[in-house]
């Protein structure tokens, strides 16, 4: 809501591809209260808001779904962010909803995200056809791990709109380029922020997952499909996200010149398939803090981007992956859903962007529970949401929270327990696909 930071992102490089006819700004945000942004924010400006909604969606020649980009941690992304969800529910509720939330880290500066997280969890749960967590932490490590420099500010610190920042969201909406997030560093003179190595993993996975309905492939993949097969229960649809390779470093710095991207692309073609598969399974390269092979897979979904993978290579490496992963019983037999794309990402000619619907994310709404009944059972802070909403709220969100995590659990220990079916080898059947 903050004009600030949206007359930045029109100012920079990505300003050209945002239609500021469907921009709704106000002077400041929500200080860090999901309550004023959902009470205030969202009931004042919600009639503007759903007036550009519904703009664009006239505009489609084939209206696919909403993705939303929030953050949890402050007020704005976590406020507005879901009376945004609960809007689009009422009055687009046959379109499917796919939200893409930053969740705070364990030592965030904003003392009150644990507040501002469960909050918003409830409605991704009540209200989203599927959602994709992210986590700072997890963000971070990765970019460090790429050697990306993070000098110059907290790794957890969040801006005020209430997004990681604002490139990611620009970067999610472009439906022509595929090289927005690099773009800020090649053609501008625009300082880089210590944030910006973080947003280009988020923007490049997003990319990853719309790139089925901007580029032509063998087995393409859209938003409708992945809502479709990839949440079994409804209120279970919460997907992990894990991504190989890792964006180019070099690309990410405002001071890259050609040469080094050359040299780490050249270093990525030595990489196969078969090593980005393995990779984008592995505990490293997860968007969030989980390790989805300690879990149970509810459903899977594999995006390969590349002129260099076919078919084959997908299905080959399904089945080498498959028996090493813990399968719901259903999931068995047809569990993953697969697209194949022939334009590879910007610097990278072959990428795989796994989708996992995974038990593990329970174990990050046991996290965000522990640091909100840190602070609510002491009560501390509750007055400044008090001035807004009714307390019960929180009440009901841990409950809706708590529920989805526990049946999360379920499941995971019914497939823990020992099976006599599964005592002798099976023939195999094949791989199918929803």
């Amino acid at each position: 809501m903050e004009c600030g930071v949206i007359q930045e992102m029109l100012r920079g490089p990505i300003g050209e591809v945002l239609d500021t006819r469907h921009m709704v700004s106000d002077v400041s945000g929500a200080g860090n209260n999901w309550a004023h942004g959902h009470e205030v924010y969202g009931k004042q400006y919600g009639g503007a808001i759903l007036e550009s909604l519904r703009h664009a969606a006239e505009e489609c020649d084939s209206l696919q779904g909403f993705l939303l980009l929030q953050s949890l941690g402050g007020g704005t992304g976590s406020g507005v962010g879901s009376y945004i969800m609960e809007m689009l529910a009422d009055e687009f509720s046959s379109t499917y909803r796919l939200a893409s939330s930053v969740f705070p880290s364990e030592d965030d500066d904003v003392v009150t995200s644990p507040y501002n997280a469960m909050l918003s969890l409830a409605r991704l749960v009540e209200h989203a056809d599927i959602a994709l967590p992210l986590e700072n932490q997890a963000l971070i490590d990765i970019a460090n791990r790429s050697g990306v420099e993070e000098s110059g500010a907290h790794p957890h610190h969040h801006p005020s709109s209430g997004l990681p920042s604002s490139s990611s969201s620009a970067s999610a909406s472009s439906s022509s380029s595929n090289a927005v997030a690099v773009g800020a560093s090649r053609g501008s003179t625009r300082k880089p922020k210590p944030f910006d190595s973080m947003n280009s993993i988020v923007a490049s996975m997003l990319l990853h997952l719309t790139s089925g309905m901007r580029f032509p492939g063998s087995l393409n993949v859209d938003l409708s499909d992945l809502a479709m097969n990839m949440a079994p229960f409804p209120r279970l649809h919460f997907l992990v996200s894990g991504f190989a390779p890792l964006p180019l470093a070099a690309a990410n710095s405002a001071a890259a010149n050609s040469a080094a991207i050359d040299k780490m692309r050249l270093a990525d073609t030595s990489k196969s398939i078969d090593q980005l598969f393995n990779a984008a399974f592995s505990k490293e390269h997860q968007l969030i803090k989980a390790d989805p092979r300690r879990g149970t897979y509810l459903s899977c979904g594999i995006v390969v981007r590349g002129s260099g993978a076919t078919i084959s290579d997908v299905n080959r490496n399904v089945a080498k992956i498959r028996p090493t992963l813990r399968t719901a019983h259903w999931a068995e037999a047809g569990g993953f859903k697969l697209g194949l794309c022939s334009r590879p990402p910007l610097g990278h000619p072959n990428a795989i962007l796994s989708l996992a619907n995974n038990s593990a994310v329970s174990n990050t709404f046991q996290a965000i529970r522990e640091r909100f009944d840190k602070l609510y059972k002491r009560r501390v802070y509750t007055h400044h949401y008090e001035q807004y909403m009714d307390l019960s709220l929180f009440g009901e969100a841990v409950e809706a929270v708590t529920d989805v995590a526990q049946r999360y659990r379920e499941i995971d220990n019914q497939m823990l327990e020992p099976n006599p079916i599964a005592t002798y080898k099976r023939r195999p059947m094949g791989l199918t696909f929803l």
